[in-house]
């Protein structure tokens, strides 16, 4: 896989010397978290989501079909931050009184 190809398909090959300067082959790809593309000078967000959407569609691809037909998976480290997402949510709980002897009618 030409690394500098991939990278200027993507639209982002201005961190081409970036990925080079710090020895990112395409063996390491399926490693890089969203941390370590901001260490490398990826700054923008949607860049580094890009990137990692990206590198998850490769692990995909690598994959044969015959495997992915049966459910096989290749075993992959999650680009996600494993400490989760917060977000606020309302739960409504109501208990009719008498409801059980409307259903039954």
């Amino acid at each position: 896989m030409d690394l500098s190809a991939w990278l200027r398909g993507l639209g982002l090959g201005q961190y081409e010397q970036a990925f080079r300067d710090n020895a990112i082959e395409p063996e390491v790809l399926p490693q890089l978290t969203a941390e370590d593309l901001k260490e490398i000078g990826v700054v923008p967000v949607g860049h580094r989501r890009k990137l990692l959407d990206a590198i998850a569609a490769l692990r995909v691809s690598e994959v044969p079909a015959s495997d992915r037909a049966r459910g096989g998976r290749m075993p992959v480290i999650s680009p996600v931050d494993a400490s989760g997402e917060r977000r606020q949510v309302t739960v409504l709980f109501a208990d009719l009184s008498g409801y059980t002897e409307w259903a039954r009618c």
